[in-house]
């Protein structure tokens, strides 16, 4: 994108001054509460005008929006505040930093699109909840032997362990982490 003359600076000034919350939203697509929100989290900045109203930086739309794109690929908050935290707080993201963050990113993707496929693929039969109902089950999982893994449909969604097989939280034990990457 081709930088700003003067000229269009002089004829457009208003490009340039701090943004109310309001204006914020507007152009985001977030409600106000969702700004306050982040703000909380410490995903976005703004500080307190004269009038003690708050007032953004234009480069807050910038980080919004990282933040909404994020969300919609199911990137936890937690997630996207320690990957913003490696920026700085008054630079706007560039290209170059969306790259990084959209790398870490990455992986985590992936592993959701590959548990999404599997569900899609194993819903109408057998996914190792421990039932034994449908005629699949004691193929799949014959006298519930899936139950030593821990809880939950085992086959539908066997990645409760974290990758180096430590248990994630409200999942299995990580013995039955360990056993089950064994097995694969």
């Amino acid at each position: 994108m081709a930088e700003k003359s003067s000229k269009d600076l002089e004829q457009h000034p208003e490009i340039h001054r701090a943004l109310t919350v309001g204006e914020v939203a507007a152009r985001s697509g977030v409600t106000v509460s969702t700004l306050h929100f982040y703000e909380a989290e410490g995903l976005i900045n703004s500080w307190r005008n004269k009038g003690n109203q708050r007032r953004y930086a234009r480069e807050v739309l910038r980080r919004v929006s990282v933040i909404k794109v994020a969300q919609r690929t199911g990137i936890p908050l937690a997630e996207i505040r320690k990957a913003l935290a490696t920026l700085p707080e008054k630079r706007t993201p560039t290209a170059q930093d969306w790259g990084k963050l959209s790398a870490r990113w990455r992986e985590q993707l992936n592993d959701r699109i590959q548990r999404l496929m599997r569900l899609r693929d194993q819903l109408d039969g057998c996914i190792g909840c421990g039932c034994l109902s449908l005629q699949s089950c004691p193929l799949r999982n014959p006298w519930d032997r899936l139950a030593a893994d821990g809880p939950g449909p085992r086959l539908l969604d066997p990645d409760f362990c974290n990758v180096d097989g430590a248990a994630s939280k409200n999942t299995m034990s990580e013995p039955a982490c360990r056993r089950r990457g064994a097995r694969e």
